[in-house]
């Protein structure tokens, strides 16, 4: 593909933020600081959509190793509004959190609310999915939002296509993108929120390549990698990410927007990416599935009806130190609230110790081993 130059602005060095402590092959151990404290990474960003984790209070999060969560631009301007959030002090302290929040820019939208939406080289036109509304998202308008909102990271705005669209689609939104982030990047400088590149290309390496290539030459904090998890095979995301992550630069944080299982997170981090969220751990919690260190567990099931263990031998967390299986399917089949907020604390307790133990592993330099060993266990069939 030719070259789509665009202007490179002059700021302040930014990757300054984030440091790396430990290297084992491609992984990392790094520290991201940000204004509302630092986040080790790797690390896992649980998904706080509208201004809150589903079931679990801010205190609650931070138990259970939390150290930075994920909001949503389009979804927060929506509900309660931009006004309404500047006007009680920003999104920190309108949600009682005083960690490092990062703001998706509402490019997600683009795909998901695809029947909602019209894309322009301008901009994006919502219709409210709530009133009907409409709302125009420009990347300047954007970025300028999520600086009001008073969060840590911005994500750029950025055109994702479905999995399954012709070559010359996932070319024209890449270039879009493209553009729409130079228009971003103008909006750097030293203060805060540090603002972030999306890498698109579809499941095509090569426009995988350009894009982060021409990414980089903007020199942006922080580089993540989207439009993947989307519906294609997960084998493919694998070979996608592990692509990409070669053309992203070792000094910044590589956030890989999206994505996954347990098993594939120590995967990710193989190949070098510090950053991750997902709706899976909540979500699935909420329909009584479990991650656990023998594989996933459904709650739900018959045989667990009279099983008095924990969840999970090892582990330490509330639900797992407290209640049986057997309690647990009880508060699922009844539809009890409870069934959610214990399956969620669980299930982000895991995820966060997995963190922790990626963090050990790498430090210790026996990471590799270290993933072998746990990728097994995690793909094997449940063993209660």
């Amino acid at each position: 593909m030719t070259r789509l130059r665009v202007s490179k602005i002059d700021i302040p060095e930014s990757g300054a933020r984030f440091r790396l402590h430990a290297e084992d092959g491609a992984a990392r151990c790094g520290v991201l600081a940000t204004v509302h404290g630092e986040v080790t990474t790797p690390a896992f960003m649980p998904i706080a959509t509208q201004g809150s984790v589903k079931g679990l209070t801010p205190r609650e999060l931070r138990a259970l190793g939390t150290t930075m969560i994920l909001a949503n631009t389009y979804h927060l301007v929506l509900r309660p509004g931009l006004d309404v959030i500047r006007a009680v002090g920003g999104l920190h302290r309108f949600m009682g959190w005083d960690g490092p929040i990062l703001t998706d820019s509402g490019g997600y939208q683009v795909y998901s609310l695809a029947p909602l939406r019209k894309v322009t080289d301008e901009g994006v036109l919502f219709r409210s999915h709530i009133d009907g509304r409409e709302m125009f998202f420009t990347p300047e308008s954007v970025i300028q939002v999520q600086k009001a909102f008073g969060v840590d990271i911005a994500m750029v705005l950025d055109e994702c296509p479905a999995a399954g669209v012709s070559r010359k689609e996932v070319e024209t939104a890449t270039r879009r993108s493209l553009a729409w982030a130079a228009r971003s990047r103008a909006l750097c400088d030293a203060s805060d929120p540090m603002i972030f590149a999306i890498v698109h290309g579809g499941i095509f390496p090569e426009l995988r390549k350009w894009h982060s290539q021409e990414l980089v030459e903007l020199d942006f904090p922080g580089y993540a990698v989207g439009g993947l998890s989307v519906g294609e095979e997960r084998c493919v995301t694998r070979e996608v990410a592990a692509v990409t992550v070669e053309e992203l630069p070792r000094q910044r944080p590589r956030y890989l927007m999206g994505v996954g299982y347990p098993e594939d997170l120590v995967r990710f981090v193989a190949m070098g990416y510090d950053l991750f969220d997902c709706v899976l751990p909540t979500r699935n919690a909420r329909n009584g599935l479990l991650f656990t260190s023998t594989g996933r567990l459904n709650v739900r099931l018959a045989r667990f009806q009279r099983d008095d263990n924990p969840p999970d031998h090892l582990c330490g967390c509330y639900t797992c130190s407290n209640f049986s299986r057997a309690y647990l399917r009880h508060l699922s089949l009844a539809n009890e609230m409870l069934a959610a907020v214990l399956a969620t604390t669980h299930n982000l307790y895991f995820y966060q110790r997995l963190m922790r133990d990626m963090q050990i592993a790498i430090s210790r330099r026996c990471f590799a081993l270290w993933a072998k060993t746990t990728i097994a266990r995690l793909e094997q069939e449940y063993q209660p």
